[in-house]
């Protein structure tokens, strides 16, 4: 198996065969660490994998004036029924902090994207409403991520197998089902 594994470290990229996965199973034999090296590379492979989405995201949506952290909340809110949530939810939903929820909020807000009333039931509560613009961003910066041609086109339309790939894993560490 050594011997398949360092084969696999000289091999080419392309050719099926992962230098990076076959590297580090020899080092981390050679080196004598305990258990095995599953764990810390799937750990690795999902970080990278993150950052380079996160990488390819952000570029798409600063083509619509947009963060991550607003086009999550936009889109969010034109899933909901009635188009709007209340703050709190829309922080426990995008499990973020009610200060960047806020702050998105009112900079969303400041671009006519989303509005702010007062809940009619509850003093407390404020409602957070996406607007028709807000609506046609969302969609438009939607309808880009899934092109073929946009920074996330390297995926080659794989978006549906790549959830179904990770929704295990994410519910085996507790998430909640999407």
């Amino acid at each position: 198996m050594r011997t398949e594994a360092r084969r696999g470290a000289e091999a080419e990229p392309g050719d099926g065969v992962d230098p990076l996965v076959t590297g580090i199973r020899d080092r981390w034999e050679g080196q004598g660490l305990p258990g095995g090296p599953w764990p810390f590379m799937a750990l690795c492979s999902v970080g990278r994998l993150q950052q380079m989405l996160t990488k390819g995201l952000d570029a798409e949506l600063k083509r619509f004036g947009l963060g991550r952290t607003g086009y999550f909340l936009l889109t969010t809110l034109a899933l909901t029924s009635s188009g709007q949530a209340r703050l709190s939810t829309l922080g426990r939903l995008l499990m973020m902090h009610p200060t960047t929820v806020k702050l998105t909020v009112d900079q969303l807000e400041s671009g006519g994207l989303v509005t702010r009333t007062r809940h009619p039931r509850d003093r407390r509560a404020t409602l957070v409403g996406i607007t028709a613009e807000g609506r046609e961003r969302a969609g438009a910066a939607n309808a880009a991520l899934e092109s073929p041609t946009g920074a996330l086109g390297a995926l080659g339309g794989m978006h549906r197998e790549v959830f179904e790939a990770l929704q295990p894993a994410r519910l085996a560490v507790g998430d909640v089902e999407l």
